[in-house]
């Protein structure tokens, strides 16, 4: 059988591995299975031509609908050797394709699973193939997320004459996470351009464990998506006979239009596998950014609660500090009880302040951190060890608490009574959920390893929040994790909302918004806005620019503001209020390319199917000339009115000129269907 589905090549013979390649490129086992007895059949850093998958034939190949272009292929694959099977189901999701293996253990003598690649991709041709590629990926790191950078392929796989030596290359590209900050480091996101403008993008979907691998061989290049191993993420696996093990699910892109079409089949992809939270996208108000920072109290609360409602908030989240009496000092190692400390609000407590969130006309939020129970907690001493993630016999500690396993019913139980409890006495209908914490490998209780575990941890979490939107049905969960720690596609087709990151610095901001769609979907985006009193209106626009290139995100005293920056906040909740409708509706674009961090000028385009917004910052202090290619008209959306002047925009021939004022500045501007992207 020979399928095409999304622009890749499905080949299932009977006399060899099923292959798999973007559209005509050299076919490559679809996937590679390693083990603790057995590695590779051929030596190489890579994870490529491992032994255990060399050996997979074909027993089943069904195609649905069965012609050329189907939009689901299932196969089955069986190894004679160990009995290992494999079923194999891709299938169109939106315009990527999203591939994921069952592996099952057959025979009597057990099987243990040290790394199966998730999909493993054959692009290119020939052993000068890499020459002919840009690779994309990112960076991240707390406070500096979605770094993208472009570099040739070469640079990591350098040409190697490899037809003199007659053998496929050893080396190879990667890109790993560690621990369970998935996107702590890296993003699980990537993409390959070739210099004829066709691109492959690919996402993996995983908190637990991810390695990106590039090789290059004689017949051409490999991309080996995995989630993860033993010797990146200390993972294994063991299959008895009947036992099963489903690998971490990614998505592959392959998109003549390069870089931006690839992120748009990707986009297209997130949005079918994810939980929608209806058209309105309501706007929140959080009292952490800039503002209380985590010392909330009824005192505090109450004019942050009318300016928020005064402004047009739809939520108004009380955030961290809720249940932490503030005679012990810092509540870092006292989490996990999550009962309201009585100190911080007047005599009606906390419903009191709920009550009055609710009366003003918005939907109220509390902050949890679920899975982390401080030394100090009394919880920390009422769950079992075995509730804890555990290494050599001892809980594991990190930064003064422990790390809970939500595969344990006593932790899954505390955290139902915890959320059902606050929903039903309060009456919250959104929930922030931290996660502050990196604690390491995993946890080796019930596991074959301690990469297992953690990745057992992780599904049982996700499992939990399904059951928790099962029961609360109109609640809305925000994945925080730490801004943006672990954003992965894992837990955000399953929550709402995703904050781009803790940067307090709004000079800061921009690169990491404009440069967010490409992993993140712009309605799930949530660009914090914080205006100040002591801003500028020109850096009150600025701010709120940032937040309105995504899912406005207010924090901030905003009852402090002046006239005029209060005005321009209203302009702002205005239009986010028109516009967000849409926001599901479009992909991304860079017309001046993905931002580099130190960047003056920075833009990002979402394009609809009638009109797009552009966003566009000016970082430098001097007034500039700035030219943006390949939009075809064009209006100022925000600010619209005259009180911020000292920006010029005009027509230029194939696009339009900014002239900017002196200091900070940023618009919202609306252009028109004709765009042509840069490609990042």
């Amino acid at each position: 059988m020979i399928a095409r589905i999304g622009g890749f090549t499905i080949a299932a013979e009977t006399d060899g591995p099923a292959t798999l390649a973007v559209g005509d490129g050299h076919p490559t086992p679809l996937v590679e299975i390693f083990t603790a007895a057995e590695q590779r059949a051929r030596t190489s850093q890579a994870y490529v031509r491992s032994a255990l998958g060399a050996r997979l034939r074909i027993e089943q190949a069904d195609a649905t609908p069965t012609d050329a272009d189907p939009e689901t292929v299932t196969l089955v694959q069986r190894d004679a050797l160990t009995g290992l099977e494999v079923t194999s189901v891709l299938a169109l999701s939106g315009t990527a394709v999203r591939v994921q293996h069952t592996l099952r253990g057959t025979a009597s003598d057990p099987v243990v699973i040290t790394a199966v690649s998730s999909a493993t991709v054959g692009f290119g041709a020939g052993p000068h193939a890499g020459e002919q590629y840009d690779l994309l990926t990112a960076r991240s790191e707390w406070l500096a997320e979605n770094r993208w950078h472009r570099r040739a392929l070469a640079d990591e796989l350098p040409p190697l004459s490899l037809p003199i030596h007659a053998q496929d290359g050893r080396g190879h590209a990667t890109l790993t996470s560690h621990g369970a900050w998935s996107t702590g480091e890296h993003l699980p996101v990537g993409a390959l351009v070739h210099r004829d403008g066709s691109a492959i993008a690919w996402q993996i979907e995983s908190g637990a464990g991810w390695h990106v691998d590039l090789s290059q061989g004689l017949e051409g290049l490999t991309v080996s998506l995995l989630g993860p191993t033993d010797l990146e993420h200390q993972f294994a696996r063991v299959l008895a006979q009947g036992d099963e093990f489903l690998t971490v699910p990614v998505a592959l892109a392959a998109s003549a239009q390069g870089f931006e079409g690839a992120i748009a089949a990707l986009t297209s992809h997130r949005r079918a596998i994810r939980r929608v939270d209806g058209p309105d996208l309501p706007i929140v108000y959080n009292d952490f950014m800039n503002t209380l920072m985590g010392q909330p109290s009824s005192e505090a609360l109450r004019p942050l609660i009318r300016a928020a409602a005064g402004a047009g908030a739809e939520v108004f989240c009380i955030d961290a500090g809720w249940f932490a009496d503030p005679e012990i000092g810092d509540w870092w190692d006292t989490v996990g009880e999550w009962r309201e400390a009585p100190s911080r609000f007047d005599e009606a407590g906390l419903r009191g302040i709920i009550d009055e969130i609710h009366a003003a006309g918005m939907r109220s939020g509390l902050w949890l951190e679920p899975e982390v129970v401080g030394v100090s907690s009394p919880v920390a001493k009422t769950l079992p060890d075995d509730a804890f993630f555990q290494r050599f016999g001892v809980r594991v500690r990190e930064h003064d608490r422990y790390h809970l396993d939500f595969r344990h019913p006593a932790a899954r139980a505390h955290l139902d009574e915890t959320v059902d409890r606050i929903v039903s006495e309060y009456g919250v209908s959104f929930v922030k959920l931290d996660y502050n914490i990196n604690p390491g490998a995993g946890t080796e209780w019930q596991a074959a390893a301690a990469g297992d575990g953690l990745l057992g941890h992780i599904r049982a979490f996700g499992d939990w929040l399904d059951d928790v939107q099962r029961r609360h049905p109109e609640l809305l969960i925000e994945n925080c994790s730490s801004g943006a720690m672990r954003a992965d596609y894992a837990l955000l087709s399953r929550t709402h909302l995703q904050s781009t990151t803790d940067q307090q610095d709004f000079r800061l901001y921009p690169p990491i918004a404009a440069s967010a769609p490409a992993s993140i979907l712009p309605e799930q985006a949530g660009n914090w806005a914080y205006p100040a009193s002591g801003m500028t209106d020109a850096e009150t626009v600025f701010t709120l620019v940032t937040g309105l290139s995504g899912r406005l995100y207010l924090s901030g005293f905003l009852g402090e503001l002046g006239a005029s920056q209060r005005a321009l906040v209203a302009e702002a909740v205005g239009l986010h209020k028109t516009v967000r409708g849409g926001l599901a509706a479009t992909d991304p674009f860079w017309p001046l390319g993905l931002p580099a961090w130190d960047d003056d000028v920075v833009c990002l385009g979402l394009r609809g199917t009638e009109q797009s917004l552009l966003f566009v910052w000016d970082r430098s202090e001097e007034p500039r000339s700035i030219t943006i290619p390949g939009v075809d008209g064009v209006e100022t959306l925000f600010p619209a009115g005259s009180s911020v002047d000292g920006w010029v925009i005009d027509s230029a021939g194939d696009g339009i000129r900014i002239a900017t004022g002196p200091g900070l500045g940023a618009r919202v501007l609306r252009v028109g269907p004709d765009i042509e992207g840069s490609d990042a």
